[in-house]
């Protein structure tokens, strides 16, 4: 049998009675009665205590390797859930920061628990996050209220072809739920109807368990999965990054040429367009609907700042997958002593019928962290 060591947490004894029992039962660690008895001989003389703490010193040292081991252990157990709790944590919060956080604070409350309280990790741990999430939207919906113009969730922006550094993030967007156009959708929903839809619809969690994470009876907490799931039916389909590819790539030509009717034809008749900068630059503060607007409002653009290229500078742009499909990332502009330019954009699309239907533009440098351009 092994006891609590004293510099293992709760949680690390536990693993340590588990490795105990693989490797024979033996206990590496030193028992708490013994370490006791011993204090109690120590009081009968130096040569007592040096006969006492000599092999209990030792056995010390040994413990603080297996807690090592454990610590090791642990932490690798926690790494095979990290990509599936920043998921869960991206899609709660629309933020790349925020999840990135929300997953830390779980490993940290870990380190707190005893083993005996978790009868599934994974599950655990969603609920943890799921908790700091929602602690998350409910702050965010007060700052919103004061926000410059239009809100969008944070882009992850990744290299358009797969970098050799395995990235969390690069295979969180592999998933439809976290494209761009439901990412969208779900910034417009309350904290309890986000949290209902994301984890009943999409990992299954029972009604009861989210119903205590968001405080409600199940009753409400079904009628907020309910609401949610009317308004996510509103995203378009998805399409195949080949066929979005292509659509996004007739629009920059079009825009090249500076012709109202090509850039018109680009564009999905029931199009909108929406920028988010925070206040940080001059933009369309209200959401723009319609191709022919869309395609007036474009043209200016290019006017104003250039159609730009892969190579040119300002106006310059290189292509990136933002949130896993085709978008653009656009070089900023100072100005001339500051003053006249505009700040780096992230440029995000939404293709349907084969059409653009939705452009994203993301210009406030505070919601732009999840760029992972290597």
């Amino acid at each position: 049998m092994v006891t609590h060591s004293p510099i293992c947490g709760s949680w690390q004894h536990s693993t340590i009675v588990s490795i105990s029992a693989a490797v024979g039962g033996v206990s590496q660690t030193v028992p708490s009665e013994r370490m006791r008895s011993s204090i109690e001989s120590w009081c009968h003389g130096p040569r007592r205590i040096i006969r006492f703490a000599r092999p209990r010193i030792e056995a010390i040292r040994a413990g603080r390797t297996i807690c090592s081991m454990v610590a090791a252990l642990l932490a690798d157990l926690f790494e095979s859930h990290r990509g599936h709790l920043l998921s869960v944590a991206y899609r709660l919060t629309g933020s790349v920061s925020a999840a990135e956080d929300a997953v830390q604070e779980s490993w940290l409350r870990l380190g707190g628990v005893h083993q005996s309280e978790i009868e599934d990790l994974r599950a655990w741990l969603t609920t943890v996050v799921s908790r700091i999430c929602l602690d998350h939207l409910r702050g965010a919906a007060v700052r919103r209220e004061n926000y410059a113009g239009q809100w969008l969730p944070e882009p992850i922006v990744t290299g358009a072809t797969p970098s050799s550094m395995p990235d969390p993030l690069e295979s969180i967007v592999r998933k439809q739920e976290c494209r761009l156009a439901a990412m969208v959708v779900l910034d417009t929903l309350t904290p309890p109807e986000r949290v209902a839809f994301v984890l009943h619809d999409g990992l299954g969690v029972p009604l009861g368990e989210i119903a205590d994470i968001i405080d409600v009876s199940v009753a409400d907490a079904e009628q907020s999965a309910v609401r949610a799931r009317k308004a996510m039916a509103h995203i378009p389909p998805p399409v195949t990054d080949a066929e979005h590819t292509a659509a996004v790539r007739r629009l920059l030509d079009a825009l090249r040429t500076g012709d109202l009717d090509a850039i018109t034809a680009a564009l999905h008749p029931d199009s909108r367009v929406i920028e988010d900068d925070g206040g940080a630059s001059p933009t369309a503060i209200n959401v723009v609907c319609g191709r022919e607007r869309i395609a007036q409002f474009f043209l200016e653009l290019v006017r104003r700042f250039g159609a730009g290229s892969a190579q040119d500078s300002p106006g310059g742009y290189e292509f990136a997958h933002v949130n896993g499909q085709l978008g653009l990332v656009v070089k900023g502009d100072p100005g001339e002593f500051g003053l006249g330019g505009w700040p780096a954009r992230v440029l995000g699309f939404v293709v349907r019928d084969g059409l653009v239907w939705g452009a994203y533009d993301h210009a406030n440098p505070a919601k732009l962290t999840g760029i992972r351009l290597g």
